[in-house]
């Protein structure tokens, strides 16, 4: 039976809870201290993903910046970069996004209805699969550990930390608060509405709290409710 990955939600918020404002730039909620731990537990991972809406919305190049990070990698035996990968359900992907011209191989989830345009539009940019009919999170999970991904860092967007948190497959959470109020109702939010196992009552365990610079970290295990 293939084990499934380890499966970490990433994300920085500001106190009120959203991943950034309604503005055309994206909102810098880390200082430069917490974007180095995050680069720090992407060259801890085998893969990591983020929704196509994130994709679209900041176009980031989702690497691991540290020369010597990537190095110590290949020392292991493993790519200089983690496997990205990415999930949609309906194909709108664009070639020309950074996500695809950097770092090593990339992976689409997809679904049978979309799986012909993501093809034709990424040709021999990544690897293409689809889980069924619908987007099966459990298919995803397998997938990756067929493949051998041990260690999965999420880093979005809501929509993704939401049906992972309530499907029950997060296995720890890092929540970097950040100390600024955003107060716009349409801005994406680090979770969304959605029946959470054990719902309102239950408690996850606290793993970590600590300070960096004007950041705080809170690592919770979602698992692990009481």
């Amino acid at each position: 039976m293939t084990t499934r990955p380890y499966v970490l939600l990433s994300a920085a918020t500001s106190i009120d809870g959203y991943l950034d404002d309604t503005s055309d730039d994206r909102l810098l909620l880390s200082n430069a201290e917490d974007f180095d731990r995050v680069d720090e537990v992407r060259a801890s991972c085998d893969a990591i993903l983020i929704g196509a809406t994130t994709m679209r919305r900041d176009n980031p190049r989702l690497l691991v910046n540290s020369e010597r990070r990537r190095a110590a990698r290949v020392a292991e035996g493993k790519p200089a970069f983690p496997l990205k990968v990415t999930v949609t359900a309906t194909g709108d992907l664009n070639a020309d996004l950074r996500f695809w011209h950097h770092g090593d191989a990339k992976l689409v989830f997809t679904v049978d209805a979309a799986i012909d345009r993501v093809k034709a539009e990424l040709g021999a940019l990544a690897d293409v699969v689809s889980t069924g009919p619908v987007l099966d999170w459990g298919q995803v999970l397998d997938e990756l550990g067929h493949r051998g991904i041990g260690r999965l860092m999420v880093e979005g967007g809501g929509t993704v930390h939401t049906q992972l948190m309530a499907q029950n497959l997060a296995d720890e959470v890092h929540l970097a608060i950040a100390p600024i109020l955003v107060g716009e109702a349409a801005a994406p939010r680090f979770l969304g509405s959605a029946a959470y196992p054990g719902g309102s009552v239950a408690r996850m365990r606290l793993l970590e709290a600590r300070t960096i610079g004007d950041v705080i970290l809170l690592r919770y295990a979602p698992k692990e409710r009481s």
